[in-house]
């Protein structure tokens, strides 16, 4: 098989969460030790930073890579799910994993489906790790592809965990509290390896502190360590300023990563970045300030806060729940633009009444779908929003929705296109 025929084999033959939805969700690690240990336990023989979290892991993921590999590391990273091309999820040093190490995987290892039957992740996992392995990366940096506790990735014994935050999403597989959220997020802290936590409430600090006393380690909070200070928008880069609260010191950084709910990202990567220094691992100063003023350059980071166009704005960013739509708002409070044309597609298995309960009614809505089954159909989304006032056209397929807010938009007006990663990953302009 050809690189084409490869992945199609991977969506054909495996169940695939993306279009399936909780049905490709396996909530144990059997199907994964037993890949791995097919062949030869690769995830054993590399050092890794695991990272989880409701919103903000992938971009924390990036930054931490991106750092790394300025430091000097072969650093590989790993996340989910792509925009354009498989390949996205696996690099070394930036760079997508070559097509052949794709196929040689997939023909290596296809008995192993028969007996196994794993999901479309769980060897993906497994191809990631031996990925790894075999070009002999210096560290990894992970990122959880849902929950924690029984996410395929938890087989890894890190240098450090990292948890960004918990908020409400995937209820269905994760449980319908916080408290029952965190507790699976909170999975991936394990005996005597230190976790970071970047942003706590009242529900979930304590279910933090409870995993790791029970496992013995030692539990770093990010919001005890800096003070987000200033968020300022300096061209092509944000420029956040966070204060030590150890030493009173104000610390400048400038971004790549557009975004102001970066920030809170940037103090958790920065609490890690000090946690590694810690246990040996050189990051000088100007590593951590070039690599995350080039975390997307080196690592290939697409679809938060990203301009794809001028006169008029576009934008494009992938959040999909409560949390990232708040975070999306408060962006937009701080920008100026006459109109706003907001382009929304979701899937059908989010709280999608939460999501549009939050939406301005002074908006212009294009209701849409990414192509894919778990999509919710344009017009049942356009149906539901109309209970909270919110008005605009359905239209089934992405592009047409695209055109007509270009259509409609004057030159100072901004479109904003936001919902669903998967409505990201089918934009083409």
């Amino acid at each position: 098989m050809n690189y084409t025929e490869t992945i199609e084999y991977l969506y054909s033959r495996l169940p695939l969460f993306s279009r399936i939805g909780a049905a490709a969700y396996k909530k144990d690690l059997h199907n994964t030790i037993a890949l791995c240990e097919a062949i030869g336990n690769p995830q054993n023989r590399f050092k890794s930073i695991h990272v989880a979290g409701t919103n903000g892991k992938g971009s924390t993921s990036h930054m931490l890579a991106a750092v790394l590999q300025k430091a000097g590391y072969k650093t590989g990273l790993y996340t989910s799910p792509h925009l354009k091309d498989f390949r996205e999820r696996i690099r070394i040093n930036g760079e997508p994993i070559a097509e052949k190490a794709v196929i040689d995987f997939v023909e290596n290892i296809k008995p192993q489906f028969d007996l196994i039957e794993p999901s479309f992740f769980e060897a993906t996992v497994a191809l990631a790790f031996e990925y790894f392995a075999n070009e002999q990366v210096d560290i990894a940096v992970i990122e959880v592809g849902l929950g924690g506790r029984l996410d395929s990735t938890n087989i890894i014994n890190p240098e450090i965990s990292v948890i960004t935050n918990i908020g409400w999403d995937h209820m269905n597989l994760l449980g319908n509290t916080l408290e029952s959220i965190a507790f699976e997020k909170a999975g991936i802290i394990k005996e005597d390896i230190p976790a970071v936590v970047g942003e706590t409430t009242k529900e979930t600090l304590k279910v933090f502190t409870d995993r790791a006393l029970t496992v013995g380690a030692k539990l770093i909070l990010a919001e005890e360590q800096l003070d987000i200070v200033s968020i300022q928008d300096a061209g092509a880069y944000s420029r956040i300023t966070l204060k030590s609260l150890a030493t009173n010191k104000e610390l400048e950084f400038e971004l790549d990563l557009k975004g102001h709910y970066q920030a809170k990202n940037l103090r958790t990567v920065l609490t890690a970045i000090n946690l590694l220094r810690m246990k040996g691992w050189e990051v000088s100063e100007t590593a951590l300030k070039e690599g995350l003023q080039q975390a997307a350059a080196l690592t290939g980071l697409r679809g938060r806060w990203e301009q794809l166009s001028t006169n008029p704005r576009i934008i494009a960013d992938v959040a999909h729940n409560e949390d990232g739509i708040k975070q999306i708002l408060e962006q937009l409070a701080g920008l100026r633009f006459n109109n706003l044309h907001w382009i929304i597609g979701m899937v059908n298995d989010k709280d999608i009444q939460k999501v549009l309960s939050l939406l301005p009614n002074s908006a212009n809505y294009y209701f849409t779908q990414a192509p894919i089954p778990r999509a919710l159909p344009s017009e049942e989304l356009k149906q539901k929003a109309e209970q909270y006032d919110l008005e605009g056209n359905h239209y089934p397929i992405l592009k047409d929705a695209i055109n007509a807010a270009r259509a409609s938009a004057g030159a100072d007006d901004l479109i904003l296109i936001c919902g669903s990663v998967f409505l990201v990953a089918a934009v083409e302009l």
